[in-house]
């Protein structure tokens, strides 16, 4: 199980990378390995400010849809457009170019609810 130690997670399976007042969010490799294999991702709130634990988007798989959680509060300044025509690129690199959002945070407070590596790890492996 990959969860690199330089980023944050949510209960919700989504990872964190905070660089100043901006974030990079998406899935974990986990919950990418729970959902199979991926066919569409969807996030129409570009340009909105969400409050934390709001839903920003959806990711389908073959198996099911879920819908993704804003770990932050935050205005979505990005969305990951290479996911619109490669979804797959979730599964084949989660923490990389399968990246899905970014975000110009509003409370960096925030990020003292998120879990550490050690955490999620926990969390995962029950």
């Amino acid at each position: 199980m990959n969860v690199p130690i330089d980023l944050k997670y949510t209960k919700d399976h989504e990872w964190i990378k905070v660089e100043g007042d901006e974030a990079t969010i998406g899935i974990t490799d986990f919950a990418q390995g729970e959902l199979g294999d991926i066919v569409y991702v969807e996030v129409e709130t570009l340009d909105e400010t969400l409050e934390s634990e709001a839903v920003f988007g959806t990711v389908e798989a073959v198996k099911t849809v879920s819908d993704l959680f804003m770990p932050l509060s935050g205005t979505i300044i990005a969305f990951n457009e290479l996911l619109e025509d490669a979804p797959e690129t979730v599964n084949e690199d989660a923490y990389g170019s399968g990246w899905m959002i970014k975000i110009k945070l509003s409370n960096s407070a925030d990020i003292e609810n998120l879990l550490d590596a050690e955490a999620y790890t926990s969390l995962i492996t029950g």
